[in-house]
């Protein structure tokens, strides 16, 4: 193409500035003989010129409606509803609080404290996707204040015509970031980023139960694979016929529990089994428990609440024993646990000997507490197994996924090849939908 093709090329992409440059050119000098007509060029050139001053007056009052524009954002807080105001004001403290450790990441001493400044990096990292949408929403803000008043000064019927597309442009944007920034501020499972153990296991049924929880299985380490995370089974209980009566697996990746969660309940499925001689549909469930990890078990012993006394231990061992207090009571205030040692010589030993004695006694409480949470967990996840318990049914004969909880239909196959996507995806938006409608009743 010559210069004044491309010039064409530009008027029609409404890059005025490239196009009267191009137009120009081909003009002078820079036209290929029968590519393009000089009337053509002419023309070109000539409505440039006209739009190019316009323009450019265009960018002059934006640059002045720039200064006011902070302003009318500043005053349509201050003014809209205590919804929005508090929405702001989070908004505002997530980016003073992000600003705040990326000094903290410049700062020497933190940059030499491995520990610390993973700590920050991640704390920061959690924050940036609000902090980067906040500012193109502030942004857009600005550009639709000066949009509008735009179209309120300007006489020129060109120019108020490309304001008014501008300005739907903008608020379509902002509503969009508006949308995002609240799903953005809603609470989050502080469990999220942990990796799970799923636990399925047949419920009712009988052989047709092991089988389903076998298909079950297979369904969700095809989902994981196809996410990058890492599925081991850890314990299985094969069933005669096939299938599992249990089955524990261990998924370890990004963010594994924020997703898999919604898979935790009473699957139930409607199908004609293996088993079934005469054609019967049967109707089986297998139950599906999501267990995020937990910590290691550590305990903390405050030296405040401990109470600690002495005595003299007496028996065997001789005048010290007998004169010098050496055995050590100690009781802890917080569990009232009392814990009293005598069996060394010297009353540090005999510290020393009944502090591990309670670290003891006060892990065995913390990892009992532990793992009644767990089973409290598991079991408000599966219930009995009951097929009237159900989250999910499965419908062979329809080949239809009907989540009970949405109230919606997925196609069976999709779930059963492993792609749980537009599921999961789902059960999110719905999650997501609740806990915007109880912050609203909140407000």
């Amino acid at each position: 193409l010559c210069c004044g093709c491309w010039g064409q090329a530009m008027w029609k992409q409404e890059h005025w500035s490239s196009c009267l440059f191009f137009a120009s050119a081909a003009h002078v000098a820079f036209r290929r003989p029968g590519c393009c007509s000089a009337a053509e060029v002419d023309t070109t050139a000539v409505r440039c010129s006209i739009r190019a001053p316009k323009l450019q007056r265009i960018r002059e009052m934006r640059r002045r409606f720039s200064s006011q524009s902070s302003v009318q954002v500043l005053m349509a807080v201050e003014t809209g509803s205590s919804t929005e105001q508090s929405m702001l004001r989070k908004l505002d403290s997530t980016k003073a609080t992000y600003e705040q450790l990326t000094r903290q990441m410049a700062d020497p001493e933190v940059s030499q404290n491995g520990q610390e400044l993973m700590r920050i990096t991640k704390a920061r990292a959690a924050m940036e996707e609000i902090v980067v949408a906040y500012d193109e929403w502030l942004s857009a803000r600005e550009e639709l204040d000066g949009a509008k008043q735009m179209l309120y000064e300007e006489s020129d019927e060109e120019i108020r015509e490309m304001a008014k597309m501008e300005v739907v442009e903008l608020e379509e944007r902002i509503s969009d970031l508006e949308s995002r920034l609240q799903i953005l501020l809603l609470p989050k499972d502080p469990n999220d980023e942990r990796d799970i153990m799923v636990e399925v296991r047949a419920g009712t049924g009988g052989d047709e139960a092991s089988l389903w929880a076998g298909d079950l299985v297979k369904s969700y380490s095809k989902y994981c694979e196809s996410q990058g995370w890492r599925v081991s089974i850890m314990s299985s209980s094969e069933a005669d016929s096939g299938g599992y009566k249990e089955c524990v697996m261990q998924v370890t990746g990004d963010s594994v529990y924020s997703k898999m969660k919604y898979e935790a309940g009473v699957h139930r499925v409607q199908r004609v089994p293996a088993t079934e001689s005469q054609g019967r549909v049967h109707t089986s469930t297998a139950t599906v428990a999501i267990m995020p990890e937990v910590d290691e078990v550590t305990v903390k012993v405050d030296a405040k609440d401990i109470e600690m006394t002495t005595a003299r231990s007496g028996g065997a061992g001789g005048q010290n024993v007998n004169k010098v207090e050496t055995a050590v009571d100690l009781v802890h205030k917080p569990t009232g646990i009392r814990i009293f040692c005598t069996q060394e010589r010297s009353q540090l030993k005999n510290k020393e000997r009944a502090m591990t004695m309670l670290r003891a006694r006060l892990y065995e409480l913390e990892l009992e507490k532990q793992q009644s949470e767990v089973r409290g967990m598991r079991w408000a996840q599966v219930g009995s197994g009951a097929r009237s318990e159900k989250v999910r049914t499965y419908n062979y004969k329809d080949a239809r996924c009907t989540d009970h909880r949405l109230g919606r239909n997925f196609p069976l196959d999709t779930f059963l090849s492993g792609d749980l996507n537009l599921l999961l995806q789902a059960c999110i938006v719905d999650d997501q939908q609740r806990k915007l409608a109880m912050l609203a009743e909140e407000a």
